[in-house]
């Protein structure tokens, strides 16, 4: 059982210590592939994301040095998910939480939030931007809109984009849990890359166990710019990330074993098969890892062990076209 058989205190004690399960039947369908696939559940976490992580982390820490003052308002930019995470947090511990989002994210994540007492602000897109696809431009809308309000309310702004406690969840927990999960049978990682904090906290923590595993950073095939590849189209289907953000803070001083690209139709597709192969019913980004995973499994690492994260749940794209 990945979860304590003990009573918990509150919610956030069930954060973490989520599942890593062998994808053997789909490695085992997919023509020319081979080895083994190790996807971590995180749509397990109380707010279906890996973001309930951060959240926590970030809060805790700012809590320590003081940096959020009690019954103070907490703010943040988000696609939906690190709001989730984050208004969970804040409903335990009495914080107010402001979620700032694009009106591109689905409206499942901003009714989870609200559900959970956050106050949602919907951001309308970046002039002609394409309705439920999330781009660079639609995403600086949000962070102009999030830091006249962290003003206005004299906020804390959880920053998932600057505040160490975004990779430090990962380092300390994620990478570690992945290594002992797995007894160390690792020989790469690959992630789809948002704010980066998932990819840099985990390639610290397995690099430090073993140098030699291969990292390997994901993006949408028409906006693969830390890869150095020309933008052909800014507008794509994986929620969570390929935002065209050419420096990301938790990327400096890393530096990745390889650059993977995956297009919204691989995504799409994986993560149906894994709803239908595995039983497993995730989202846009679990299918893009997976999708890239699989093809190292086809090619240059065929016969290799192979660990992804599996983001966040299906449940927050029933109104898209992940579900038909």
């Amino acid at each position: 059982m990945a979860y304590s058989q003990k009573t918990c205190g509150s919610i956030l004690d069930i954060i973490g210590n989520t599942p890593l399960i062998n994808l053997k039947r789909l490695v085992k369908n997919t023509e020319g592939a081979s080895g083994q696939l190790l996807a971590k559940l995180e749509y397990l976490n109380p707010g279906y994301s890996k973001k309930d992580r951060i959240g926590l982390q970030m809060i805790e820490e700012a809590e320590v040095t003081g940096a959020l003052k009690p019954g103070q308002t907490v703010i943040e930019l988000t696609s939906g998910n690190t709001g989730t995470g984050l208004a969970i947090v804040c409903a335990i511990k009495g914080y107010p939480f402001i979620a700032v989002m694009s009106k591109g994210n689905t409206e499942e994540r901003a009714r989870m939030m609200r559900a959970f007492g956050a106050k949602v602000i919907l951001v309308d897109q970046a002039p002609g931007a394409i309705p439920g696809q999330v781009s660079g431009d639609s995403i600086a809308l949000v962070e102009k809109e999030t830091q006249r309000l962290t003003i206005k309310y004299n906020a804390f702004r959880a920053d998932q984009f600057k505040l160490d406690g975004n990779w430090r969840a990962h380092y300390l927990h994620t990478g570690k849990e992945i290594i002992k999960q797995s007894n160390g049978n690792i020989d790469a990682f690959c992630d789809f890359v948002g704010s980066g904090g998932s990819y840099s906290g985990i390639y610290k923590a397995l690099k430090e166990y073993n140098s030699k595993i291969q990292c390997f950073i994901i993006e949408p095939t028409t906006v693969a710019v830390l890869a150095g590849k020309k933008i052909t189209n800014i507008d794509h289907k994986i929620q969570g990330g390929g935002y065209n953000l050419t420096k990301l803070k938790y990327l400096e001083n890393i530096t990745p074993d390889g650059f993977l690209q995956v297009s919204d139709e691989e995504a799409i597709m994986m993560s149906r098969r894994l709803a239908r192969e595995e039983g497993i019913f995730a989202g846009f980004s679990s299918g893009a890892n997976v999708a890239a995973a699989v093809e190292l499994l086809k090619n240059e690492l065929k016969g290799k062990s192979i660990a992804v994260l599996l983001p966040d749940s299906g449940l927050k794209y029933l109104t898209t076209d992940l579900w038909l």
